[in-house]
């Protein structure tokens, strides 16, 4: 089978197709013959060595975290699944495991069946990013339409799946993105929408209960400028060294840093599935065939899109 891996770190570059055998499946996995992969932003930071304490530094490695694909072979203690079911899931560790190939071997727990009025492209969409906005969710305590959220770089995966259960929420929300962007934000439940290339959002006199920064680009020391005395910075991209530093300070302030780390599970992908069931508009910007998977990551990392790149297999 065809499987994309890298030998060092790197830019997409160092991406390359080998020949590797099929995968064997353990009791409690499936087979997956796979159909389409998403890219997140933690396939590039893993590749780019930036991850090396959990990833570790031994290759190959494959990239790619959220997959939708058929089952072709199920083990021996595995239920619930049968050989042809559509599914979606996710890779067990995703620092070190991948799905950039033709055939997966995967837990079982972390395979789904696949709704069958979405597509493939957009089921592979679902696990990564929609497991973090629900966990940011979650950490958003008890809101209400008298809460004031502020989401920074809205329009992404992650703001897709956030902007649209906040909304079930009634929280009044603001959302930060490009011009291109501002429409699909207010579909997607935004209040209020704010052009980044044409207002500051620290520039501005309004203040909010939580904001949530999706970029990466404003951080809790900026985000501070525009929260109120006890409000929350909801941090989904921290650096390393802010995860146990955040802790630690959150001692001696009201504005409270929280780093938000999801992990895929039943619990979260039944809200998830629940959401979709409602009408939760799932955004694929680009989809890519296999053999063009450099460009995928290359179109994916300039960032800019609205939605989730995808990578189409076979």
């Amino acid at each position: 089978m065809k499987a994309i891996v890298y030998q060092e770190f790197g830019t997409a570059g160092v991406l390359q197709t080998v020949e590797q055998s099929k995968p064997t499946i353990k009791a409690d996995q499936v087979l997956i013959k796979v159909k389409a992969f998403s890219i997140n932003p933690m396939d590039w930071k893993i590749r780019k060595g930036e991850m090396t304490l959990m990833s570790c530094s031994n290759f190959p490695k494959h990239t790619g975290t959220d997959f939708a694909g058929i089952v072709e072979e199920i083990g021996a203690s595995v239920s619930g699944l049968e050989i042809g079911d559509e599914v979606f899931g996710v890779v067990k560790n995703m620092m070190k495991e991948g799905v950039s190939s033709e055939y997966i071997a995967v837990t079982s727990s972390l395979v789904w069946k696949k709704p069958v009025d979405i597509s493939f492209a957009q089921a592979a969409s679902i696990p990564v990013v929609g497991t973090a906005a629900v966990t940011a969710l979650e950490k958003m305590g008890d809101i209400n339409s008298q809460t004031n959220i502020l989401v920074n770089g809205a329009t992404g995966g992650f703001g897709m799946f956030l902007l649209q259960l906040l909304k079930q929420k009634g929280a009044s929300v603001t959302a930060v993105t490009s011009s291109k962007g501002a429409e699909f934000a207010r579909k997607w439940g935004a209040n209020s929408v704010i052009d980044y290339a044409r207002e500051d959002v620290l520039g501005r006199k309004a203040t909010y209960d939580i904001v949530i920064d999706l970029s990466g680009k404003m951080g809790y020391k900026n985000a501070k400028q525009i929260m109120k005395s006890k409000a929350l910075f909801l941090n989904p991209t921290p650096r390393p060294i802010e995860i146990p530093l955040s802790f630690i300070k959150n001692l001696f302030t009201s504005k409270k840093h929280i780093i938000v780390l999801a992990s895929p599970s039943t619990k979260y992908t039944d809200i998830l599935l629940g959401a979709v069931k409602n009408g939760l508009n799932i955004e694929v910007n680009k989809v890519f065939s296999f053999a063009d998977y450099k460009e995928a990551y290359q179109y994916a990392e300039r960032g800019g899109y609205i939605g989730k790149v995808v990578v189409e297999v076979n």
